[in-house]
């Protein structure tokens, strides 16, 4: 499995017909005044640009907000050696995460996740959520810009044992970065085969989903209609498709993933904000999420 090269820009200027030069310019000019943020190729600049609808003050808004986010995020974001962390490499046990082949007819494209390790006690939700990080984290690096994103996520195993080991803070933090930071143009979010314990998911979930996200959450109990959003034929075979078998397609997945690993490595030591450089407040966990004994963990017999 080779190494992600970053697409380049010079490409996405012919790719992307809304791209302007003049736009990723306004940009460097006040990234340069941002001493507390990290250098910003200009792909990456043009990705965020996109994923905006090429407006400028809203990229401006989620370029502070990622790097912002992932720095004070370490339970995501750190760590994320794929062959030296323990935690993670059980991660990769308890959970299939991954970008599938194809696209929709409207050209989205998928990231797809369930559980192979139906365990509970086996099941880490900052592990598994720093594994779907890093998945995202390549698709985008692989593919730049992309027409829309389907997050589609297979029930299939979950039990109220595994919705025990979930809390609404956690939920707060992945919500607030994929509402507020992550450059995507997410169309759906999509829970299939779904089961009584959604409805406790779903409740710890929905106090930290802004409106936007609500309208595109879709929650299928079977295929019927799932067909109605996507082509099932895009899914692995568990979930009804016909792209594989998820065990072949997630340990090609880990093998893209060790093959990244010096990106996850300097991702972390370079792509952060210096809270010592930022004008004004510098800010925090707390400030970006409250304090953590404000959020009631559900207990579930």
């Amino acid at each position: 499995m080779a190494v992600i090269h970053p697409v380049l820009f010079e490409d996405l200027l012919v790719r992307e017909q809304e791209l302007e030069e003049s736009d990723i310019q306004s940009l460097r000019e006040w990234c340069s005044k941002q001493s507390h943020s990290p250098n910003i190729s200009d792909t990456d600049l043009a990705v965020f640009l996109h994923s905006n609808y090429y407006r400028l003050e809203p990229t401006k808004t989620t370029i502070e907000n990622y790097y912002t986010l992932r720095t004070h995020l370490p339970e995501y974001f750190n760590n994320r050696d794929p062959f030296a962390v323990k935690e993670l490499r059980q991660a990769f046990n308890t959970a299939a995460y991954m970008q599938l082949d194809g696209k929709t007819p409207e050209g989205y494209e998928i990231v797809y996740g369930r559980l192979i390790d139906f365990d509970p006690s086996h099941y880490t939700w900052n592990d598994t959520m720093k594994l779907w990080n890093m998945v995202t984290d390549l698709w985008i690096r692989e593919k730049a810009t992309m027409k829309g994103h389907l997050f589609v996520v297979d029930i299939t195993g979950v039990t109220f044992g595994h919705a025990g080991r979930l809390s609404p803070l956690g939920f707060k933090k992945y919500l607030t970065f994929l509402q507020d930071a992550l450059p995507v143009r997410l169309k759906g979010l999509h829970f299939i085969h779904s089961s009584p314990v959604m409805e406790v998911i779903l409740a710890m979930m929905k106090p930290f989903m802004k409106k936007e996200l609500l309208d595109i959450l879709h929650i299928h109990t079977n295929n019927d209609t799932v067909a109605k959003f996507f082509p099932l034929d895009l899914l692995p075979n568990e979930s009804g498709g016909k792209s594989g078998d998820v065990m072949t397609l997630h340990e090609r997945n880990i093998k893209k993933l060790e093959s990244n690993r010096e990106w996850f490595l300097e991702d972390e030591q370079t792509m952060r904000v210096n809270e010592a450089l930022r004008s004004g407040k510098q800010k925090t966990a707390t400030d970006l999420f409250g304090v953590e004994g404000s959020f009631k963990k559900l207990n579930i017999d």
